[in-house]
């Protein structure tokens, strides 16, 4: 899937890396007894549920994500001042996304899978 931003077509690559990317950024914690509050993965499991209940923060950290081969890479303010302009068809956008990431062998089954 590519999408244009500030006038330049990006591709959007929702591999392992975004996965992984994700999981940093958005870690489930949990009480470890002894070791304190344990990040682990699973951020799969907060953002489908998001995007198919259009949440549009978590769209931006998507597609922000998403863009992590861009060279130049987007700025999230980039990416959030293309969600929030008026010429961008958000309906479309989170379906395209959807779409497209039920598409990627490394998240199609987490896509399939979670309901919102």
């Amino acid at each position: 899937m590519e999408i244009k931003i500030n006038g330049k077509e990006y591709e959007l690559n929702f591999g392992v890396k975004f996965v992984r990317l994700l999981d940093k950024k958005m870690p489930i914690t949990m009480n470890v007894r002894g070791m304190g509050e344990q990040p682990f993965g699973m951020a799969m499991t907060r953002i489908v549920p998001g995007l198919k209940t259009f949440d549009t923060a978590i769209l931006s950290d998507v597609l922000y994500y998403a863009l992590w081969k861009a060279k130049p890479r987007p700025s999230q303010d980039d990416v959030d001042a293309f969600i929030d302009d008026d010429e961008t068809d958000i309906e479309k956008l989170f379906a395209d996304v959807i779409d497209a990431m039920s598409k990627s062998n490394s998240v199609k089954l987490a896509t399939k899978n979670l309901k919102a």
